[in-house]
């Protein structure tokens, strides 16, 4: 029950709650400290009366001293070094009369009484507590004098043994240790010691004082806490929270995200993140829905010449009209083919471009081994020669990237390039840095060069500028190159040669 109570609370509430039950178990804790000080208090200074009664029991016993009031009287000046560090020393004989009071050292009893009478009687012993309670005699709403203590005391279990109260009003704090005289087996009288224990009150005052003082402090860092937790930490959270919902729902509301992201801490920086990460997520969604619609739409051309070509093939009996129609039909075929098949590669890409980490890595040696591959195939195939250009002849043009895909890069731009170009033409890969230390790629061919004007439509979907035997590509090649390129931080821009004939893409990779 505790634990799904804590689970439907929020974080601010949970906080509250928690030092909530602390409050509540240390104050409880601090109840009974205050509840068990006092009487430790009174019972150390109890411990030394009961040592001064029990000696001067001793004196009176040894000296034969009677309960008489010249008796008493002398025995008090003699020995009144006993009592220096005591207020008062009081003894009565067996009837409770006072016979000898420190105090005063006068026998009117009259003077002795009024000064004990007591506004508040608290007994420590409990039995005897008890007994005093329910006698008739005695009413705590009352005034109780000592006198009566004594008459309780004198038929109380606690009778022989040294017994304590306090009495305390307005202005002081009394302590009072009383104890019986006998000799022979008989009682002679009654020996009390006095004591302001002030003191004690003070201690326990103090300690109250400052446990309050502490609470205090204590709920007001709590309080400023709390509302440093809430301002600044769960309304954000809150704030970010509410952001993923709006996202999730698709719903139009405005969010204050841009806040968050203004902040320096750690909280702003998720705010960042999770808005890039929103930002990229929508636009692949975008790119996926826009990609798909561009694929349905190139499909469903080569798909209408297909459905042509097969009804006019299956009516027409010329064999050079049926060579024709099955060349078509090869050709979408193709097409077809090779749009699903290049389109299942990009979604492929996409996936590992996600899990890929940049490195540095020598683009004149994945130039090199591209080039390398390329000429092995087209050279002999077709007479197209491709050289690596690199007129500072350095060992290392080192760029941030992923080595497999810039080998996709170069690759693509080649094949784009021998699209274009007539056998035995010559297409040129020059590799160089500038003054700013970034490294160029340059691609150059000598085929028909782009019949645009804003050459950066080529690195749309499915570039409409095609070569005759476009089955063989399916449009995608130079987007592609595009999606990488920026992937790496650099940038592509395409033109035609000033000199001659042909094409020219070139790409600028960022300084390390």
């Amino acid at each position: 029950m505790f634990n799904n109570l804590l689970k439907s609370l929020s974080i601010l509430k949970k906080f509250l709650f928690i030092n909530l039950i602390i409050f509540i178990i240390l104050g409880s804790f601090t109840v009974l400290y205050i509840k068990n000080v006092k009487p430790n208090l009174i019972q150390k200074k109890t411990a030394n009366h009961i040592k001064i009664i029990d000696n001067t029991i001793d004196h009176i016993l040894r000296l034969k001293i009677k309960f008489e009031e010249e008796d008493i009287r002398r025995f008090l000046f003699s020995t009144r070094f006993l009592f220096q560090n005591l207020d008062r020393v009081i003894l009565f004989d067996n009837q409770f009369n006072l016979v000898g009071d420190t105090d005063t050292l006068d026998l009117d009893p009259r003077s002795f009484s009024k000064r004990l009478d007591i506004v508040q009687l608290e007994i420590l012993n409990e039995k005897t507590s008890k007994k005093i309670t329910e006698s008739k005699n005695l009413n705590k709403e009352k005034t109780i004098s000592l006198k009566d203590i004594l008459s309780h005391y004198s038929w109380s279990k606690n009778f022989g043994k040294p017994y304590t109260f306090t009495q305390e009003n307005y202005e002081q704090f009394l302590l009072t240790t009383i104890k019986n005289v006998t000799f022979e087996g008989k009682n002679i009288g009654y020996l009390a010691i006095s004591e302001n224990a002030n003191d004690i009150r003070s201690a326990i005052d103090e300690r109250k004082s400052f446990i309050l003082r502490t609470a205090f402090v204590v709920a007001i860092v709590i309080f400023i806490f709390s509302f440093v937790l809430n301002r600044y930490f769960l309304k954000p959270i809150k704030n970010l929270v509410i952001y993923t919902k709006i996202i999730k729902e698709k719903s139009r509301k405005k969010t204050n995200i841009n806040e968050l992201k203004s902040r320096n801490d750690e909280l702003g920086v998720l705010a960042t993140s999770l808005d890039d990460m929103t930002y990229e997520l929508q636009k692949r969604i975008s790119h996926a829905e826009n990609f798909s619609t561009d694929l349905v739409h190139e499909i469903r051309n080569p798909l209408t010449s297909l459905k042509s070509a097969s009804e006019i093939l299956h009516e027409t009996e010329e064999p050079a009209q049926r060579s024709k129609l099955i060349g078509i039909l090869n050709h979408d075929v193709q097409r077809i083919e090779r749009l699903i098949t290049d389109y299942s590669q990009m979604l492929k890409d996409e996936v590992a471009l996600s899990k890929e980490k940049m490195r540095k890595i020598n683009l004149k040696l994945i130039a090199k081994s591209v080039v390398d591959d390329f000429n092995n195939i087209y050279e002999a195939k077709r007479g197209i020669k491709i050289k690596l250009i690199d007129n500072k002849n350095l060992e290392e043009y080192l760029i941030n990237g992923i080595e497999n895909r810039i080998e996709q890069i170069i690759a693509n731009l080649l094949d784009n390039s021998i699209s274009f170009s007539n056998d035995n033409q010559e297409i040129l890969v020059e590799i160089f840095k500038d003054s700013e230390k970034k490294t160029f790629l340059k691609v150059m061919d000598q085929g028909r060069g782009f019949k645009e004007k804003n050459t950066d439509k080529i690195f749309s979907r499915f570039y409409s500028n095609r070569p005759d035997k476009f089955g063989e590509h399916s449009g995608l090649g130079l987007n592609i190159v595009k999606n990488l390129v920026d992937l790496h931080g650099a940038t592509i821009s395409a033109s035609n040669n000033r000199e001659q004939k042909g094409a020219n893409v070139e790409i600028i990779f960022p300084k390390i």
